[in-house]
C-alpha cells in the first residue's frame, strides 16, 4: 500500500492504527450513584427518608386499599340481609345463605385478599430496590 509503511524496513515507522478513545467514567459515575444511593439509605440521610417514607405510604396505601375491599366484601352482608330480609332466608343444602358466606365463603376471599396483599407487596418492594439501584439518567 502507497504511504503506508512496510514493517521490518529500516528507517519508517511502525504502523499506527488510530487511537480508539475509552471512556469509563460514566459506568463508574452510574455505580457511584447508585453507591450513593444506598449509602444514603444507611445512614438515614434526608433522601433516604425520604425514599424510605416513600416505601412505606405505598405499603400504606395498599393496605388500607385492600382492607377497605374486606371491610366492604364482609361488613356489606349484614347490611344486605338487614335491607333484603328475604336473600337472608334463601337456603342452600340446607344451611341458611348468610351462614354459608359468612361461615364458608369468608375464609377463602380472606385468603385470596391475603395472597393478593403479599404479592403486592412485595412488587412495591421490588420496585422500591429497583429505584435504589438504577443508575440515575
Amino acid at each position: 500500500m502507497p504511504g503506508q509503511p512496510r514493517p521490518g524496513v529500516p528507517g519508517q515507522a511502525p504502523a499506527t492504527r488510530p487511537r480508539a478513545r475509552i471512556v469509563l467514567a460514566e459506568v463508574s459515575r452510574r455505580e457511584d450513584r447508585a453507591e450513593r444511593t444506598r449509602a444514603e439509605l444507611a445512614q438515614q440521610t434526608r433522601v433516604g427518608e425520604a425514599l424510605v417514607r416513600g416505601l412505606v405510604r405505598a405499603q400504606f396505601a395498599l393496605a388500607l386499599r385492600l382492607s377497605l375491599v374486606v371491610a366492604i366484601g364482609l361488613g356489606g352482608l349484614p347490611w344486605l340481609f338487614a335491607i333484603a330480609p328475604d336473600v337472608g332466608r334463601i337456603t342452600v343444602l340446607g344451611v341458611n345463605l348468610p351462614w354459608l358466606l359468612l361461615g364458608v365463603v369468608s375464609f377463602p376471599f380472606l385468603i385470596a385478599v391475603g395472597w393478593a396483599y403479599v404479592r403486592l407487596a412485595e412488587r412495591n418492594e421490588q420496585d422500591f430496590t429497583d429505584l435504589v439501584q438504577r443508575p440515575e439518567r
